[in-house]
This record gives structure tokens, sequence and C-alpha cells, in this order.
């Protein structure tokens, strides 16, 4: 069932219940500008029920929260203040829209609160009362400038910006590994599966030359790790190494020996290998496993590993008959000391505190907040779609998503090729979703869609899709434009510079079921630039400009049109270009065509001033604007 839990004022959440009679904890937004607001009932609406047989029905509700008198009271203090304040900034806005001058000083100078902040004020005071457009663009290019425009940019959806980089060429791989040292701007590459045999060749990226260095054709030559696909490598870019862990053995060649989990360091400057261990599981680490996951933490010198399958001796994995299949636990490896401990063992969710282990998933690490987080994979035939959080300091399990929320289209798809970085800096995680679990495997249904999740909003969001479905023959244009859809590939992000590379894979083609692609593609999530904006507020001043000079003096419009508001356009954007293109109606429209709706008592200059006004406060932060809200919005019918 789908619930919407609202107060009179505010939306508190939006949650879903399972269909059982088990109790379940959601926690209710209680903060305005970091202050707790009282609370004694909420109301609670029901959005969706479980199918269409089934009715609402909700048995025990139960309200937790503070009830000390002394942290309530100032609280219900602070409230009370809140809502008078708004009430009032409610009424101050409304006179000023409607030029009721008197009443918005008496008012103002009565109660001694801002509607704004005072550089609103003054560009109110320069665009609505005196026309002075001229420092109406010079204070704009002020904010942007001292950063006031930042927020609304990262509130602004993503758009993706594919690129192909054509370097210099390799071998196609998948269940390759890669990782990227952000500092000297290298991507390395190891091992993986060409369709025929296991790799052990080894190439660095360097990103400002555009061009692959093969830095081993063997690394088992050079004592390394041997041959292998479907292992996992971290870097620590603090000290220059690589640490690579696991691999898949094909069942013909499992025996005691090959079964024994080897773990190698890389060092960069001294471009040497170290064994760090013949067995892992000898040295209370993990089993041999494969489609596990591996997480670096600089700061304290550990390495933590989470999930995959463990290689067993009795038959292939594929063959479920020989035995239930083992998946490995979240170990965490202290590189100073050598040793490893286990954290979490793999189990069912007995507890709170439980993991249930798996492959394929995703798992990164937050650099400042200290959190492992792990979401999606597989278990056996069952595609898991849980989203948890593991502090690492507090050793701590916090359960974000149990997967049963009925809003699968709001999050993305579980499937067996989620690729997944995370930004600390911006607090984000960003997952490249690929096979979808709703027709298995099917080559039809694979296909690209990238996610982003903001960890503090704890929302996701979907930035693109791909619902092409995948052709024996795709066409020459997609392949230019985008990657195709594919799985077994590699993604890695470039946190200084906010950009993904992805690699190789398998584009799973029935006809060529042996064929690896080696393409190398960048990604680069793009938001309005503070430059575009900038440009964007001129435009709209210049814009209202031409249209209030038309209505007067139609050939100095038509001037400015072509030598002032054009340079403001960006006349290779066809959308652009169009509506510049519509500007000169404007010449032969009358002067009621431009009174705004609920403007009527205003003069007509005035009120579309108003509206521009309106208009570029939506670029500055909340907490300079005036409130959101109209007065006029609360009259009931």
């Amino acid at each position: 069932m789908r619930l919407d839990i609202v107060l009179h004022f505010c939306n508190m959440t939006q949650v879903g219940l399972k269909n059982d009679y088990n109790k379940e904890t959601f926690t209710l937004k209680h903060k305005i500008d970091e202050q707790m607001f009282p609370c004694r009932f909420v109301k609670i609406v029901p959005l969706m029920s479980w199918g269409p047989s089934f009715n609402f029905s909700i048995w025990y509700i139960e309200l937790h929260g503070i009830e000390d008198p002394d942290v309530v009271q100032p609280c219900l203090n602070w409230y009370s203040k809140y809502r008078e304040q708004e009430a009032i900034r409610l009424c101050l806005k409304h006179f000023r829209q409607h030029n009721y001058t008197e009443a918005f000083e008496s008012l103002q100078k009565k109660t001694r609160i801002a509607l704004e902040h005072p550089m609103l004020t003054h560009l109110h005071d320069r665009l609505v009362l005196q026309g002075d457009f001229d420092a109406c663009e010079e204070l704009i290019d002020k904010a942007v400038r001292d950063g006031l425009f930042n927020q609304y940019i990262s509130q602004q959806e993503y758009k993706p910006r594919w690129s192909q980089i054509i370097p210099k060429c390799n071998k196609g791989t998948s269940a390759q590994e890669i990782n990227r040292d952000d500092v000297n701007k290298t991507v390395y590459l190891f091992g993986g599966w060409d369709g025929t045999q296991d790799l052990a060749d080894f190439w660095a990226y360097s990103v400002q030359e555009n061009q692959w260095a093969c830095i081993s054709r063997d690394t088992e030559k050079e004592s390394g790790p041997s041959a292998r696909s479907c292992h996992k490598m971290c870097i620590d870019s603090q000290r220059r190494q690589i640490y690579t862990l696991g691999r898949y053995l094909d069942s013909s060649v499992r025996n005691s020996k090959s079964l024994k989990s080897d773990f190698y360091r890389y060092d960069i400057d001294a471009n040497t290998w170290t064994l760090l261990s013949e067995d892992t599981s000898a040295d209370g680490g993990p089993k041999l496993v494969f489609d596990h996951q591996m997480c670096m933490d600089s700061e304290k010198h550990m390495i933590y590993t989470f999930g995959g399958r463990i290689l067993t001796c009795n038959g292939s994995v594929e063959d479920s008959r020989t035995s239930e299949p083992q998946f490995s636990g979240l170990y965490a490896y202290h590189c100073q000391a050598g040793t490893w401990s286990v954290l979490r063992e793999d189990s069912c969710n007995a507890g709170p505190e439980d993991v249930q282990s798996r492959i394929g998933h995703c798992m990164l690490f937050h650099t400042r907040n200290r959190c492992l987080y792990v979401f999606g994979g597989q278990r056996s035939k069952t595609y898991l779609n849980d989203f948890f959080s593991y502090d690492v300091d507090g050793d701590h399990v916090e359960i974000i998503s149990d997967g049963t929320k009925k809003d699968s289209g709001m999050v993305p798809m579980t499937g067996f090729t989620q690729r997944a970085t995370i930004d600390p800096e911006l607090n984000e995680i960003h997952v490249l979703s690929g096979l979808s679990k709703d027709k298995d495997k099917r080559e039809e249904n694979v296909r690209n869609s990238f996610w982003i999740y903001d960890i503090a909003r704890n929302n996701w969001s979907c930035v693109y899709k791909n619902d092409q479905a995948v052709k024996e023959n795709p066409s020459k244009a997609l392949q230019e434009e985008e990657p195709c859809p594919r799985f077994a590939h590699q993604l890695v992000y470039d946190e200084m510079h906010k950009v993904h590379y992805l690699f190789g894979g398998n584009p799973g083609k029935s006809c060529s079921p042996k064929m690896r692609l080696d393409d190398f593609w960048s990604l680069k999530l793009c938001r309005p630039s503070k430059e575009y904006l900038l440009r964007h507020c001129r435009y709209l001043i210049r814009k209202y400009r031409f249209e209030e000079k038309a209505q007067s003096e139609p050939l100095s419009a038509l001037k400015y049109l072509q030598n002032d508001l054009s340079l403001t356009v960006d006349h290779t954007d066809p959308d652009e270009t169009k509506e510049f293109q519509l500007l000169p109606s404007a010449l032969f429209k009358s002067g009621s065509d431009f009174i705004p709706l609920g403007f009527s008592d205003v003069d007509q200059t005035y009120a579309q001033r108003t509206q521009l006004f309106d208009t570029l406060v939506n670029f500055f932060p909340d907490s300079m604007t005036p409130p959101k809200g109209n007065l006029v919005d609360l009259i009931t019918l």
C-alpha cells in the first residue's frame, strides 16, 4: 500500500507498506530550516492498494517523538513565531505585487520583517520601480560571480553527453577490471575475457595524451597475477597502489591448489607486483570468489570486500543440483598490518544488522561520511532490489530501502549489468543500468539507463534512458552517438573532472556469442553553467525591454532587437533561434495582450516588470527570496 503522510502545511513523507502484519517504522520530516517543529496529529492518505481486489486497511498507528516539555515548548514558540512571520511576508509580497505602496511600507515598518534579501529589494527597485535595465544586468552579473546561482544549478536535471574516445587500439574484453587515478588522469585496465580465453595483460590509458600504453603483456611472467576474469581491483591514489582479488575458474580446472584465493598489490611508481597472500582464506579473509566488490579507504588504509560467489570443487557453479551456492560475506583488509577481519558473515537478513550476500551488486565507499553503500545484485535465481549503507567506523547497517516498494519506475531496475560510481563532493551515487529483470536475459531487453541517487534527499532520478531494443544490426547513428547496450563492461569515475569512462563488454548478440567490445567512451553529466544562466537572464531582461519599447517606440525597438537582444541568443541552438525569430510579432500586438493574469488592477508596465522580477528571483537561493506561495491561494471556495 502507498501512503501519503501530511500535516496541514507540508508533506512529511510518502511510503509503501508491506502486505503483512509485521511492524514498520518510517522517519517523518520534522524540521524547517534545521529547526524542529511540534506535531500532535498527522493526516494519512492512502494512495494505492496492493491490487484491485484489496481494500485499504491500516490496523494500528503509533507516533513516536520527543515529549519532554523543555524541548517541545521552545519548538512550539518558534513554530508560532514562524507561522506569523510567514503570514506577514505573504501579505508584504501581495501588497508589493499590486503596488499597494502605503500598506506595504506601513506593515514592514510596524513588524520590521524583511520580505527578502536586501540585494533582491535593490533589484526590485531598479527593475520594477525605475526600469533601469542596465543596472539590473549588473546586479545579475554580480550575483552569478558571487555564486548565488549555485543552489539553482545543483537542483537542475543532468543532461548526459556521451563522447567516443578513439585512442590507439587494443583488444575487446569483457569481465575485465578497470580503475582510475584521478591525480594523474590515468585509467588502468587488467585482464578480462576476450571471448576465447582469460587475459593477463595490463594497460594504462592517459587522458591527457589520449593513448593506451601496455604496462605488461603477461603479468604472471612479472611475478604478478595470472590470467583471469570476473576479478576486482581497487586503487589507493594516495600511495599509488593497485590491489586485485578474486577470479572465475571453469569447473574443469578446479582443484585444491587452483582454488586458492591469491591477493596481489601493484606499485605504480616502482612498476612491481607483490604477492600479499597465496590464499586469503587461510589468512582469515574470503575464499576464492568472483563477481564480488572491493572498495578502498585511503584515509584509514583499509580495503572492504563484500559478496561474490565462492568457487568450490564439486562441479559447475551453474549446476544447482550439486550443492547450494555459497556467497562471501563482508571483510576488511588492514593494508598496513596485512590482516583480514570478518565484519559480517553471509546471512538471510535474520536481524537488523545482518546483510545478505550476493553477486552482480554495486558497492561504493563515501569518503566523507565513511559509509559503504550496497544495492542490487543477484542471489541464486533471485534478483535483489534492496539498498543499504554500512558505517565502517560505527559498525552499523542502515536499510535505505528494502526493495519492496511498488515504485519500480522511480528506481533503477534490478539487473545483472548495473555499474555504479560515487561523488562524495556532490553527495551523489551514479548508476548505469542495462539488463532488465523482467524478461531475464533476452537480448531484446538490454537497455541503457543512467540514474542518480541524491544521498541527502534520498531521491532517485533518471537522467538518461535508451529505450531502443538491441537488434542484430544496430543503427550506425546510434553507435556514433552513444554506446550500445551491453553487459560485462566496466565504468569508472574521475571525481576531480566529473567524467565517467566506460570500456568494453558483451553486446549480447546471439549471432556472435563470443563477440567482445573494445570501444571506449566518456560521459559527462551537464547542468546549466553559470555563463549560460547569466546569458539567459540577460536575454529575459532584454526581451522584456524590447517588448516595452515595442509599445511606444517600434522603430527603436526593432534596432534594439537586432543589435542588443540578438547578442544574448545562441543562434546555433534551433529552439533559441526559433523563439528569437518570433519576437518581432510583439511590434504588432496591442497593450492588452501583455497584461499578466491576476494583475488587471495594476498598471500594465508595473505588472509586466513584476512578472519579470518573479522570474529572475527563481534563480536565487530560497533563503534570499520572498515566499513561494501567494496570499490569494489561501482563499477557499
